[in-house]
Parts: C-alpha cells; structure tokens; sequence
C-alpha cells in the first residue's frame, strides 16, 4: 500500500492540499489528507515523494470515437464543409474496415489518451469491440456506447432495433470490470423518431446510458426545424420517409421521450434558454467538446449557462479526426477561453470549475460519480502526476489556474488506473508504443 507524496494534491471533491499525500490499497483510495498525517498513520507504508508536482484525479475524456485515431489529419481539408467531411469520413470507414485495422486505429487512440492523463472515456463506436479491445490493452477504464448505423426510416424501424440490439449484446459481453457498455443512436437525422423510441425504452428499462451528438450544427438546425439546407440536400432529397419535426433538436428529443432517459449529449452549440432549461429539469447531461466545435466552425456552447442551470457537464475531446490531438488540460483551457470570447452573463468560468469538469464533471456525465473524478477514500485510486516545476509554470500562486492556463499534456509523468501504473516517465506499461505507431504507420 505505497503513500505517494507531493507538493499539491487536488482531491477536487476538497479544498487543494499542500505538502499532501494519497494512500492507496487494492486498487482502491485509503486516505487522502496532509503527507505528515498519512505518513504518522500508515508507518510501515512506502512513501513516493514527487516533490513539485500535483497529484490529481484521473482525467475523463467522456465523449470520442477511438476508431478513427488514425485519420488524424487526413479530412482537415474539409473542416469548412461539415457534410463533405460526413461523406469523406463515410469513405474512410469503408477504406479500413477491417477488424483488426479499427482496433489498431482505437488502440492508438487509448494509448494517446493514457499517455495525456486520461484514465476513463466515453466511446462512440460503429464497432464497439474494437473500443473495448483497445481500452482493455491500455489499461483504461471506460463507456462504449454501440452507435447506430444509418437509420433515418421509420419504416426499418424494428429490424434496425435487433440488430442494433444484437451488436449491444455482444459487446457487453466483451466487457470486463473496468468497461461497460452503452448505446449511442447517432443523431436525430441518422435515427427514425420509431427507433429513437424503441432504444429509449431500452435503455430505461435495461438502465444503460444513451449518448447521442445534438444539436452539433446549423445545417442540423435547418433540417430538424424547417426541413431544408445542406443535410437535406445530403441525405434526404429523393426520400419519402424523412418527417421533418419542425421543432429543435433539443425540443424533439424531450417531445420524444428522449430526455427522460437523462442521456448524455455531445455537443449542444445551438440551444436557446428554453432547450438549456428542458436539458436541466430532465437531469440529461453534456459532453462539452468545444475544439471539436470551433475547428469546424460550428460555434461556442455557452458552457457557463449549462453550469449556472446546475447541468453536469463533462469534457470531451471528440475524435481525433475532428480535433487531432487529445489533450485533456488544453481542451479544458480551450472550453474556458472560448467561453469568455462567446460573452454573456457566465462567460468566465474559473479554472477550478473547469479542472471539475474534467474530472468529476466527466465522471458523472458518464454514470461513475460514485467511482471515479475525485480522490477520497473508498473511490477508485485513479491517479495523475502532473509535473509543476516548469519555467512556463512556477510560481503556483493557484493550483487550479497552474493546471488549466500554464500546464499540458506534456506534463503528465505518471497515469494510475485502480492503482495499476498505465503510463510512467514518457512509456506506457501495458503495451509496446514504438511498434503500435509503427504499425499504425504501415496501415494508414
């Protein structure tokens, strides 16, 4: 039961710790509080002291989809047109569709992940094994949502709920103690209102998480409440099936019945107060991805508005085909400066608040509050160490606003999921990183 000692420990849940100390035993948090006291009660206890670093919860990275790792770059030239980057992402899929090139392209994603300080994801995937795989390779722990294939016709409806459910079986199975799986019905121009329905009855009555991308665009706007722009253009031109719901994505959702299985929503950039409202009377969540959603152009979810309304918000990195590279304390930084950009009555929210929705925030948003995101006692020992002792760094006046404006990825020396060393000193432990990228460097 090794006592790791540092200059700040940031339980999140409590006030930060100087001079503090975590104690951990079987994979689980024994006592979090000052190095002297932990070292007077745990005697015989090995002390690891890291000096001028910060020893923080896990980070969680609660909305992505590993499976496209390895087009990092490839569809940049699209960012401007969202629906051309939907196609030429389509084309990809297809191109790599082999079982073991999408684990390989996921794994790479775990292992970046882990290497940043991630010790939990949230995964979207059209082969959700290829995640769970990938997540039990690393090492990480994690949420595999088993994302819907393109099903806008109500009139498939029941079939594309077996299949889907079929899929959802299977994966479940893959998974081990430290994953679990969801469902992900895309969004709501890829899912009939008649599947939406049959997957919201599933995952109440069976109380598996939904994570669903919404309102993500203006064009998705457009479609969902008049029925025309680009993505009608795209998917629906020649179809007799599309039923148009003339109301936002938001206000659908709830007409639905969607809220009412508090799923997870990614993205949520266009949503007036109303929608803000109905997200946080129905106890449904977000996944804040905001470079994700500048890089395309798409715009700034007020994420001071969802915080203010009491909404669990999480952060997400999204793909690494959308945003390229997944740093979790950049992301965090990103999600509060835009926030200020975008203005309004809660533009600035405070580092501290955004280092929670990165830990906590991310933890509940995915089901694992009780779990995961802070450091106390009983709480899985789900450890970053962060070095602060950098010329861009010191001196810590603050620790919150040390860790979110002046520190990265780069910083991270030691990642522990449920007290097991995933990454340490620049390597990961449970893989070999030199042949991964190597291999992935082959493949794509």
């Amino acid at each position: 039961m090794p006592i790791y000692r540092a200059n700040h420990v940031v339980p999140v849940s409590s006030p930060p710790i100087l001079g503090g100390a975590v104690c951990f035993r079987q994979g689980l948090i024994a006592a979090v509080g000052s190095a002297r006291a932990i070292i007077e009660d745990f005697p015989e206890e090995e002390v690891l002291d890291f000096g001028d670093s910060a020893i923080v919860p896990g980070f969680v990275n609660c909305h992505t989809h590993l499976e496209l790792t390895a087009f990092r770059g490839q569809l940049d030239k699209y960012d401007d047109d969202f629906c051309r980057w939907l196609i030429e992402i389509t084309k990809l899929r297809r191109e790599y569709d082999a079982a073991d090139q999408i684990e390989l392209s996921a794994r790479l994603g775990a292992a970046e992940a882990a290497s940043s300080g991630v010790t939990t994801i949230g995964d979207i995937g059209r082969v959700g094994t290829a995640g769970v795989a990938a997540l039990n390779a690393v090492g990480l722990r994690g949420i595999v949502f088993q994302e819907t294939e393109f099903s806008p016709s109500g009139l498939t409806a029941k079939e594309d709920f077996r299949k889907l459910v079929e899929k959802f079986e299977v994966l479940a199975g893959s998974c081990k103690s430290h994953v679990a799986a969801g469902l992900s019905p895309h969004a709501p121009y890829t899912v009939s209102r008649e599947l939406f329905e049959l997957i919201t009855g599933y995952s109440i009555d069976n109380d598996v998480l939904m994570s669903i991308h919404a309102a993500e665009s203006a064009e998705e706007a457009e479609l969902m409440t008049k029925g025309t722009g680009a993505i009608a253009e795209l998917l629906f031109k020649d179809s007799s099936y599309w039923k148009t719901p003339h109301l936002s994505t938001v206000a659908y959702l709830q007409e639905i019945g969607v809220l009412d299985a508090a799923p997870l929503l990614a993205h949520c950039i266009g949503v007036s107060a109303e929608e803000v409202a109905m997200i946080a009377e129905s106890g449904t969540k977000i996944a804040h991805c905001p470079k994700s959603n500048s890089k395309f152009g798409h715009g700034a979810a007020p994420l001071g508005e969802f915080l203010e309304h009491g909404i669990t918000v999480g952060i997400g990195t999204d793909s690494m085909a959308s945003n390229n590279i997944c740093d979790m304390l950049e992301e965090a930084r990103f999600a509060g400066l835009i926030s200020r950009v975008r203005g309004g009555q809660h533009a600035i929210v405070s580092p501290e608040l955004l280092f929670w929705s990165m830990t906590m925030g991310g933890a509940s948003a995915l089901g694992l509050e009780c779990e995961i995101g802070s450091l106390e006692p009983g709480k899985q020992a789900d450890l970053v160490i962060i070095s602060i002792d950098g010329i861009a760094q010191v001196p810590v006046n603050d620790i919150y606003s040390t860790l979110i404006f002046s520190t990265s990825a780069s910083s991270v020396t030691s990642v522990l999921v449920g007290g097991d060393v995933v990454y340490k000193d620049g390597k990961l432990t449970q893989i070999d990183a030199e042949e991964l990228v190597s291999r992935v460097s082959r493949t794509f």
